[in-house]
């Protein structure tokens, strides 16, 4: 079997030059370097996997991302994508909170069950039932400070110029993942339901609650509805919500994420950049690119 290996440096930096290419290449027995982002990006096939410590030895650049992966079958046909801290940059339950009056509170809690030391479901239920009687209008006031992450939207438009399906699944909730799923053409998002009386929140969130589990069901069953294997899934997330779906996907991804999260994923990416999960499928700066003007075009059209 064939190897890949990729290497990621920020692009405002521009950290990545073809003499480290050469010293990698060197180290592991490689090919030829392939840039994918001139300063930015590029791949270096290898029969073997590669020892990524002597990878980033060569490099001596501590901020550059290093990704062995196969060669075989990089291209992937199902995106699954979290929201808070992935696709958006920060957490919309806590920024909701803030209207309350709780966001520390609430954005204490808020770590403790993504880094995996609290029960998903009891925590979002108690941060929640914290909210009871928070006028309706708070959410639309937290979607005015909701941000896309760099690249979000140019990684789906990418995906789905590539013939891929992409989904949203988010353990937030559906006012924001149906704005959220609109801004950057997801096929579908899934997620929870914040209740209300129609002036205000009542403190609960409607059941079944979409959680780790949940997540790893929506990979299965949508990889199964297009008869994919998971192997043709790329999975990204930030938190231990994300775990099980990043374990099982072909290619999961830990988007600056917690170290548990950064320990079982097949690749971890650190730079403040969604797109370039692309390149870890082996598709350059200028497919993306493209695929984004031909996006962009179409959402004139329809416009």
């Amino acid at each position: 079997m064939s190897y890949v290996v990729t290497l990621i440096a920020n692009r405002d930096t521009g950290a990545l030059s073809a003499t480290a290419l050469t010293r990698v290449r060197d180290a592991i027995s490689g090919g030829e370097p392939v840039w994918l982002s001139h300063g930015e990006a590029a791949e270096i096939s290898t029969d073997a996997v590669s020892d990524l410590h002597l990878v980033r030895t060569a490099l001596d650049v501590a901020s550059i991302d290093v990704v062995c992966t196969p060669a075989h079958g990089r291209r992937k046909s199902l995106l699954i994508a979290d929201m808070d801290s992935t696709i958006v940059t920060g957490e919309t339950l806590d920024e909701l909170a803030d209207f309350a009056g709780l966001k520390v509170r609430i954005a204490a809690i808020t770590a403790r069950a993504m880094n995996g030391e609290l029960d998903f479901k009891a925590a979002l239920r108690e941060r929640v039932a914290m909210l009871r009687g928070l006028s309706l209008d708070a959410l639309e006031r937290t979607w005015e400070r909701v941000h896309l992450t760099a690249g979000a939207r140019e990684l789906v438009a990418t995906m789905r110029a590539h013939g891929a399906y992409a989904a949203l699944v988010s353990g937030g909730f559906s006012f924001f993942t149906s704005r959220v799923a609109a801004l950057c053409g997801f096929d579908e998002h899934r997620s929870n339901v914040l209740l209300d009386d129609g002036a205000a929140l009542t403190g609960q969130v409607a059941e079944p609650i979409l959680d780790r589990d949940t997540k790893l069901d929506t990979l299965t069953q949508l990889a199964a509805t297009r008869g994919l294997p998971l192997d043709a899934a790329v999975t990204v997330g930030d938190g231990a919500n994300d775990l099980d779906m990043i374990a099982a996907a072909g290619l999961g991804i830990a988007f600056n994420a917690k170290p548990a999260v950064r320990d079982a994923a097949d690749a971890s990416v650190s730079v403040p950049h969604l797109d370039v999960i692309l390149y870890l499928l082996g598709i350059s700066r200028e497919d993306v690119e493209a695929a984004d003007a031909a996006d962009s075009a179409l959402a004139g059209a329809v416009d």
